[in-house]
């Protein structure tokens, strides 16, 4: 498996444990009904994935492992859609 492949597969991986974090903190809401703190550390925990997540794209960008493409990127350079 080549580095940009492993970098893709960590970011849908991060992106997977944004989303069971951000349902656990409402799952966590719901059952508790404020009287612990579980929400909080859950949300806090989903804050700190997506700061990494946000840093890691900006390392793949940097390091050329991930490349931006625009809407139609089969387009050619200078034609008009």
């Amino acid at each position: 498996m080549s580095g940009p492949a492993i970098f893709k597969i960590a970011i849908v991986l991060l992106l997977a444990a944004i989303l069971i974090s951000l349902a656990s903190g409402l799952i966590f809401l719901i059952r508790d009904k404020g009287k612990s703190d579980r929400t909080v550390k859950s949300l806090t925990l989903r804050i700190a994935l997506s700061i990494a997540l946000f840093i890691l794209l900006f390392i793949g960008f940097a390091a050329g492992l991930i490349k931006p493409h625009g809407i139609n990127p089969s387009a050619p350079p200078g034609s008009l859609p």
